[in-house]
């Protein structure tokens, strides 16, 4: 499959928007329960670091960058969150994508990106380790969703490039 990464756009929110909806669904990518408007995702987010994957001008993933502390000891610090659609799931896009992010990451001096993912979610888990992060522990009972508590799972990428 021919992948080209780009920069999101604005106008690539429609087809992002739709995949994060699929990757809700699932119950296992994130505690929640519908997508913001643009104009709430596009603030919480870092204005760089915001990539798609396409394919035949068509978006298949999203990975984008956010903060997590406003606090400018954290400035190099950001969440990571990375959503693929479910027709492309499988066939290396997401690995592609989080690797362009990291690169993008480092030339914004980002020096630590985390991730939190359910433990049932294995195969983020296995994308995260196979992109260098590695597991710094499990977040028990972090949240309740649907009535139910979910243990998160903690990964960390350190850069041995930016921050060093």
């Amino acid at each position: 499959m021919q992948r080209e990464i780009l920069p999101m756009s604005a106008a690539d929110w429609p087809a992002v928007r739709a995949i994060y909806e699929q990757g809700i669904a699932t119950g296992n990518a994130t505690f929640e329960k519908s997508v913001p408007a643009w104009e709430t995702w596009d603030t919480a987010h870092l204005p760089h670091c915001r990539l798609v994957a396409h394919s035949a001008g068509e978006v298949l993933a999203w990975a984008a960058l956010s903060p997590v502390s406003s606090r400018c000891v954290y400035a190099g610090v950001a969440q990571v969150s990375i959503y693929v659609a479910a027709r492309a799931r499988g066939r290396g896009i997401g690995l592609a994508l989080l690797s362009a992010l990291v690169e993008a990451s480092e030339r914004a001096s980002i020096w630590t990106l985390q991730a939190g993912i359910f433990p049932e979610n294995a195969a983020s888990l296995e994308l995260f380790r196979k992109a260098g992060f590695r597991v710094l522990g499990t977040r028990e009972r972090l949240g309740q969703m649907d009535g139910c508590w979910r243990d998160v799972v903690l990964m960390e990428r350190r850069s041995l490039v930016a921050g060093v």
